[in-house]
């Protein structure tokens, strides 16, 4: 790696990550600005910079590392999700894009002008809070999550982005909101069913296990939020939540079965179903 110039290094690892990443070019630049500590516009403007060998010598050991299959954000221990930096670690889920749908559908429920009450459940790194409470300053947001390891992540990314509207909680779903009631509730729980071979595969071989996996069908945490959550919802609030692009029929129906209205189910932009709602009337 020595004595190679920033735009030699950065087509040599896009050519080995062929096969191995989706986005070979993009892993590569990310990598290499990552461990110069620089944004990737300088491996445009400098292309000739040959690195000092320590930060050299990092790339390289991180490219091995992705060679093997782990995630860049790890690798770095950062990802951006709605314009935010997020730290996350092997003890949080990946934030992805998609996950955008649901703080969209959120944001459309959520008047600017007025006091709202939220709760985010399985919060991981903080990703679905801290972008309501970004859009959101006059919200309240409660942040859940039975991983106290999750939630150091969570609180760490909220006072690194002096977010002050964020209370996180430890514990189970709903099981922190009781005697509490809110406007809206948010969850991106797992939704992968046991036997399904995509969690063994990929970059989600490294994401944790008990973030993904949720019983036979992928709807055991889907079944207990959703007869949770009428409990701690006001009248007329919402429950938005995200889960697999093969169950578009599944969640909804658990939703009506439960007595929400208003039920409908979501596409992202690849057009995979990927959000359920409901709203629920007491009485």
């Amino acid at each position: 790696m020595f004595n190679r110039g920033l735009a030699e290094l950065c087509a040599a690892a896009a050519r080995r990550l062929i096969g191995v990443s989706a986005t070979p070019r993009l892993d590569a630049e990310v990598l290499l600005a990552a461990a110069l500590n620089c944004p990737r516009s300088i491996l445009y403007a400098w292309p000739e910079r040959v690195p000092e060998p320590e930060l050299a010598d990092r790339f390289a050991a991180w490219l091995e590392r992705r060679l093997n299959g782990e995630p860049v954000a790890y690798l770095t221990g950062r990802r951006e999700f709605w314009s935010l930096e997020l730290e996350v670690t092997p003890d949080t889920l990946i934030p992805r894009p998609e996950t955008e749908l649901l703080v969209e559908l959120a944001l459309e429920r959520l008047p600017a002008d007025q006091v709202v009450v939220i709760a985010d459940l399985g919060t991981g790194s903080g990703a679905i809070a801290l972008a309501l409470a970004v859009e959101r300053p006059r919200a309240r947001i409660v942040a859940i999550d039975q991983s106290p390891a999750a939630l150091a992540v969570a609180r760490r990314n909220t006072e690194r982005l002096q977010i002050a509207n964020v209370e996180f909680r430890p514990g189970d779903w709903c099981a922190p909101l009781a005697g509490e009631f809110f406007d809206l509730i948010v969850a991106n729980p797992p939704y992968v069913a046991a036997a399904d071979p995509r969690w063994r595969q990929g970059d989600l071989r490294f994401e944790p296990p008990a973030a993904l996996i949720s019983g036979p069908d992928g709807l055991d945490a889907l079944r207990i939020i959703i007869a949770q959550t009428p409990a701690v919802l006001k009248p007329g609030g919402w429950l938005l939540l995200e889960h697999g692009y093969d169950q578009g029929e599944a969640v909804p129906g658990l939703l009506r079965e439960c007595g929400f209205n208003e039920v409908a189910d979501h596409q992202d932009t690849a057009g995979l179903s990927r959000v359920s709602r409901g709203r629920y009337f007491h009485g």
